[in-house]
Parts: C-alpha cells; structure tokens; sequence
C-alpha cells in the first residue's frame, strides 16, 4: 500500500505540473496573440494617421516628432517612463481626424468661414470616433489626446471648451509641442517661423491656450526639445522606431 501511495502520489504530482506547464504555455501563447493584434491594430491606426498627415504636410515627418517631443516634455514634468512611452506611441495619432476632412477646408490659405470652421472642428470627435472605445490603454490614450488637444487652457477651445484642469494631461502636453512643431514647419499656407519667434508665440499663450506650468517647462528645455526636433528630422525614424526603441533623451 505504501508503495501503491507513494506511485500515486508521485502521478498525481507530475499531472499536476504537466497541467501547470500547458496553463503557462496557454497564457503566453495569448498574450502573444493579443500583442499581435495591438500591434496590427496600432500600425493600421499609424498608417490612417500618416495619410491623414500628408493632406497637410508633404514629409509627414510632423507626427513622429510630435511623438518623440512629446513623450520628453512628459518625462521633464515629472510622468512615469511608461506613461511617457504609451504617449510617444500615442500622440502621433492626435489628428487622426483630418483623414476624413475635405483639402479645400484642410488646405485653404488664409482664414475659414463660419461654415468651414465648423467642418474642421470635427477633427478631433472624428479622430476618437476612429480610434474607437478599445480598452487597450493606448488606443484609450490616444483617443483622450485626439478629443482633447485643440480644448484651450481658458475655456476657448473645442470641442468641449474644457478648460483647466478638466483638460487630460496627455491632450495639454501634445497641444503644446504640436502648437511649437506646426509653427516651426513649412505649410501650403505660409513658411516656417524662426525657432525664437515660435518660443516667443508660445509665451504668449500661456495661460490662454496652454497650461502655463508646461509651457514653462517647455521653453526652459527648449535647446533640449529642439535639438531632438532636429535629430528626428536627420534620421527620420519610422513606424518600428516609434514603437520598438527608447525615446531619445529619456
């Protein structure tokens, strides 16, 4: 009997770690599963995003920097490497909405209409639309910075006039190194403005677009922020390098 428990005991035991090695083997072969899927997912997102950006810019060259900067701004005001990481991958979706905007409305030089101005405030509730109600904390990450980065610091903004506060981090941050990227970049409608005048536009904006404390995060790091503007803009990094490497400078 002794023997005949000790056999049954020792199967028992073996079954069990069979069971607990093909659990684990399950689990990891899921979770590779789901990673593939997010990342198809994101690179299709990307991919809308760039096309989206080539209605407005010819490189579109704009939304990795937006990416790379942002996710620096992040770590100086003090944010996990992790948040600051998914915001990389994030915020070069944040005008994902243009896609569906019309390049008369998109591309005209000079001022909207009422009308017009109204067809292009749809952008950032067509963005979200896109990126959908997933509950991947990316995807979730980069429909709040899509929603919310044209919402102003005073209230003035769209599409919800949020102000203060009431506007998520993620949508403060993108606003501002996309507000000083976009004045720093040639458009159909007007060059480039000098490094110094668009610091100086910025200034002005604080506390009436922009949260105050991260524009002054901003212009204090500025030789920071701009020389990997420019290291962008020489190695001009792909979909891979915006998911797969370690921001530059974090």
């Amino acid at each position: 009997m002794g023997d005949d428990g000790n056999s049954f005991s020792e199967a028992a035991s073996q079954q069990m770690e069979r069971l607990v090695e093909d659990f684990g083997r399950m689990y990891r072969e899921r979770n590779e599963a789901l990673e593939e899927v997010s990342r198809a997912h994101h690179d299709a997102l990307f991919r809308l995003s760039m096309a989206a950006e080539l209605k407005d810019d010819d490189t579109g060259v704009h939304i990795i920097r937006i990416g790379f900067l942002s996710e620096v701004l992040a770590l100086l005001l003090g944010q996990t490497k992790a948040t600051a990481r998914m915001l990389r991958k994030a915020a070069p979706m944040h005008d994902i909405g243009k896609i569906g905007i019309p390049d008369e409305v998109l591309k005209k030089p000079g001022a909207f209409s009422p009308k017009e101005r109204s067809t292009m405030n749809q952008h950032p509730a067509m963005g979200a639309e896109l990126l959908g109600r997933s509950r991947i904390p990316l995807f979730q990450m980069a429909a709040e910075v899509a929603l919310s980065h044209h919402e102003r610091w005073d209230g003035k903004g769209y599409p919800s006039q949020l102000s203060g506060d009431a506007i998520p981090l993620s949508g403060r941050i993108v606003a501002v190194v996309d507000f000083f990227d976009a004045l720093t970049m040639d458009r159909c409608y007007r060059p480039a403005f000098a490094d110094a005048t668009a610091l100086a536009m910025l200034s002005e904006q604080r506390g009436l677009a922009f949260d105050p404390h991260i524009v002054d995060v901003f212009l204090a790091n500025a030789e920071t922020l701009i020389a990997l503007r420019q290291q962008v803009n020489q190695k001009r990094p792909n979909f891979n390098d915006l998911v797969e490497i370690d921001g530059w400078g974090s």
